[in-house]
């Protein structure tokens, strides 16, 4: 259970305390304690997890509604997954705040934790993000007033809800790509002996919307359609191995429209696909009034497993997909669990728990460039630097947490804050100052904000090998005023490009640059490194103060974008434009 307190208090603010003395609490944030009682488990005595996503719901649309000062409604989720389940007589506590507000639309972190009240001990559930769109008033649409993050937790998701945003809008159109091509490699349909046939499975129920259902402007609850379709789903499960299953996840979802009081809500669900320990539930909500059309409302897809008396999951039986539309839902559900898992493995673990350099492909491309982005933001949000020492107005501070030592190289320069993007970008022109740098090649764009580089680097010792990185350069312009310029970089590995003889194969874990515009004329750069056993060779005598290597270097960075401030080939590398990259940098404008 220690594992499970450190967890809760990473999630959570140490206390802020105030210039009047008073502690600091974030005026968006609305907490919600429930005790389970009988009436909202099933028949094991564990919390349902559609009452659980009701009750998510309800708190943040409250906080969206503090912060916007009007209703609100459920836009998207992302992705869900349920560490623990909670049983009947323990307490539920949720915490709902506002991470970061754009035009009409607000980011809100969501964070579940149970109470056992006769042993004191708590522990977190999981957490999520959801996204709410304020409603039009009489005066218009509503103009979003901005967060100000006041803690280093609130600058973390601060920042990074930017990131979670642009990659909520490229979403769908990727994971379609990703489907498409991925699909086209399964082949067919694998057959089973004794498989359960997929309609055996499906499962259709209509409810009706009537006001306990809806909000005070009519509109059904979000959560409460969220808790119908896991009433379906669960059922479908259910039919496939004939015993209570337990929801481990829900797959990032888009409301994709509204529904009101006096609608008839039609639910489907079928289990797409069943897998060794776990199996995906496809389901989907449609409206209807009257005798018009049905409306699409929301599709989800749900993994569930089977728990035995151990608490150990159990082999489940194969499914039999029905022809056609059966064998594409299965071979799909075959491709989402591989960008499941991707997902789950680069993003939602720890920083310290992912290895130094992850396989790159085209399936993971969006989640390794989040992470890459993420890791960097995180990094920048810390206040905890030491200061270790200054010279030719280049700073180098350093900071040690968790065993890992970090550092960052900190100066302003006299060149606008775009153009200084644009050099820094190109990581070919890094060499013209850095001679670390010795030689440096685009393997690959994979889009117009992602480059794969292999960059070689000298000896440090005389006779010795040199290393070479293989790098995922990410950058990032910003969303708003208060977002610097990014460009992130890590390890990846690639298969056709693999360790040499003539070079020892170093490894970034997190490193990039931030850029921030101080005025039109004056920008702040900050470079960061994460410094792992290949890097700090290269870093521990400017560390120590016995040389000044790295300020040479920056100092000769200073004087080489001021030498190509007004060159127009400063141009980051020839881009493979991407229409969904495009589309997404215009929307955050």
């Amino acid at each position: 259970m220690m594992s499970e307190w450190n967890d809760l208090d990473m999630v959570q603010d140490p206390l802020f305390i105030l210039e009047s003395g008073e502690v600091y609490r974030n005026p968006t944030e609305v907490k919600m304690s429930q005790i389970v009682l009988p009436c909202h488990a099933n028949h094991c005595g564990e919390l349902s997890a559609g009452q659980l996503l009701k009750w998510m719901d309800s708190t943040a649309c409250l906080s969206a509604e503090r912060h916007a000062g009007c209703s609100c409604i459920t836009a998207s989720v992302d992705d869900i997954h349920f560490e623990h389940t909670i049983g009947v007589g323990k307490v539920v506590t949720i915490i709902a705040k506002v991470n970061r507000a754009f035009t009409s639309s607000m980011e809100v972190g969501i964070l579940v934790t149970c109470e056992d009240l006769y042993t004191d001990r708590q522990w977190k559930v999981c957490h999520a993000f959801a996204t709410f769109v304020a409603r039009r008033t009489e005066a218009g649409k509503v103009q979003l007033k901005q967060v100000i993050p006041h803690t280093q937790m609130e600058q973390m998701d601060y920042s990074l809800a930017a990131e979670r945003r642009r990659m909520r809008l490229i979403h769908a159109e990727i994971i379609t790509d990703l489907l498409s091509s991925s699909t086209a490699q399964l082949g067919e349909c694998q057959e089973h002996k004794d498989a359960v046939p997929a309609e055996r499975t499906q499962v259709e129920s209509v409810e009706l919307v009537l006001p306990p259902h809806a909000n005070h402007q009519v509109s059904t609850f979000g959560g409460q359609i969220m808790a119908w379709m896991e009433n379906v789903a669960t059922i479908s499960a259910s039919r496939l191995c004939n015993a209570h299953p337990t929801l481990r996840s829900i797959d990032m979802f888009h409301f994709r429209g509204p529904s009101h009081i006096g609608d008839r809500l039609v639910l489907k669900s079928i289990v797409n696909n069943s897998f060794k320990h776990s199996m995906e539930v496809g389901v989907c909500a449609e409206a209807y009034q009257g005798g018009e059309p049905l409306r699409h409302i929301n599709s989800a897809f749900m993994t569930f497993e089977v728990l035995d008396s151990q608490r150990k999951p159990c082999t489940l039986p194969r499914i039999r997909p029905e022809p056609v539309d059966g064998k594409r839902r299965y071979q799909e559900a075959i491709a989402r669990k591989k960008i499941r898992l991707d997902r789950k493995y680069i993003i939602s673990c720890k920083l310290n728990e992912v290895p130094l350099s992850v396989p790159w492909d085209p399936s993971n491309q969006m989640y390794l460039s989040y992470n890459n982005v993420s890791a960097l933001k995180l990094m920048d949000a810390r206040n905890n630097w030491v200061l270790t020492s200054e010279k030719k107005k280049v700073r180098l501070y350093t900071l040690e947490e968790n065993q890992m030592l970090c550092f960052k190289v900190e100066m302003y320069v006299s060149v606008p804050a775009e153009q200084t993007f644009l050099l820094l970008s190109d990581l070919r022109r890094r060499k013209e100052w850095d001679r670390h740098y010795e030689e440096c090649e685009v393997i690959t764009q994979a889009d117009e904000d992602d480059t794969l580089y292999r960059i070689a680097t000298p000896s440090i010792s005389k006779g010795g090998k040199g290393q070479d990185f293989i790098l995922l350069a990410s950058r990032r312009k910003p969303c708003d005023a208060r977002d610097p310029y990014l460009i992130a970089l890590r390890s990846v590995t690639l298969p056709t490009h693999p360790p040499t003889e003539d070079y020892t194969r170093g490894e970034v874990l997190c490193a990039g640059f931030t850029i921030w515009e101080e005025s039109t004329t004056v920008t702040k750069i900050t470079y960061y490194n994460q410094a792992t056993p290949g890097v700090l060779p290269y870093i521990s005598t400017d560390i120590a103060g016995l040389s000044s290597t790295f300020y040479n270097a920056f100092s000769a960075c200073s004087q080489f974008l001021e030498a190509n401030k007004d060159s127009l080939a400063s141009l980051a590398p020839a881009a493979m434009h991407c229409n969904r990259v495009t589309t997404v940098l215009s929307l955050q404008k």
